[in-house]
């Protein structure tokens, strides 16, 4: 997991019509693959199919934009991660930003085709006054420890074996606090204690904010619904297979009980 700031090397600016002859393009296609050429993000834009360019503001002191186009085949984030992790982060940024103005470029209240605010990074509808910002996902992870075993959990959706941490979307209502009891208590059946906050992680897989939490087992057997939760155990530290990737938040929460045993 990244700990480093995205703000180390970039400032925050939007615009649709400010354009620059020295910058940092961050080109996605449909499949939200990043356009590169030599590992290395482009510079000239002019040979590619462009649907849309936004300024984004500065990355690494030169101008940055995030674009769509059409070509077939990029890189993902998750390997461009592998290689170049200051490249992942800011990707974080653009290819949310490239996800919601193809998302809002009509109204989704009145279907009138929207315009980009003067000062803020919002679409604007003129003829119902709908304002549409950026939108992120709030979700909940949680390292649950009974004494020196860590809980955790085969989801149906996984493709592979490999057990993994409870975790879930925040609902309409509730505090962050209470997505995670509710989660626990849903996917797993018992109830927790303690529940610490730790750190954030925004996670573009597609458009969520990961809160991780610690907890620790307070009563109750486990109990899984059979259909998004498969299997629940738990896990001594010498048991649990670690992700091929430490590019996650849920990583780093393993690694944490796993230093704490």
């Amino acid at each position: 997991m990244i700990e480093k700031s995205l703000y180390e090397d970039y400032e925050i600016a939007f615009s649709d019509t400010y354009t620059s002859d020295d910058a940092y393009y961050f080109v996605f296609n449909e499949n939200r693959e990043l356009y590169l050429e030599n590992e290395e993000l482009i510079r000239d834009i002019s040979d590619l199919d462009i649907n849309f360019s936004l300024y984004i503001g500065k990355y690494k002191n030169k101008d940055c934009f995030v674009a769509n186009a059409n070509f077939k085949e990029g890189f993902p984030l998750y390997e461009v991660y592998e290689f170049n992790r200051d490249l992942y982060l800011m990707g974080t940024k653009a290819v949310l930003v490239n996800d919601w103005y193809i998302s809002h470029q009509f109204c989704g209240r009145c279907g009138t085709k929207t315009e980009v605010d003067e000062k803020d990074m919002m679409l604007k509808c003129p003829s119902c006054g709908q304002m549409h910002y950026p939108r992120i996902a709030p979700a909940i992870i949680v390292a649950i420890r009974k004494d020196d075993e860590l809980l955790m959990a085969k989801h149906s959706y996984h493709d592979n074996i490999r057990y993994a941490l409870i975790a879930g979307f925040v609902e309409p209502g509730e505090s962050i606090e209470e997505a995670v009891h509710r989660e626990v208590r849903e996917e797993v059946g018992i109830k927790i204690k303690n529940l610490k906050y730790m750190k954030s992680q925004s996670w573009p897989f597609p458009n969520s904010l990961m809160l991780a939490f610690t907890a620790e087992y307070k009563s109750g057997d486990i109990k899984v619904d059979g259909d998004e939760i498969l299997k629940a155990k738990w896990f001594k530290k010498e048991e649990i297979i670690r992700y091929d990737s430490d590019i996650s938040i849920s990583d780093w929460l393993i690694q944490d009980f796993i230093d704490l045993n």
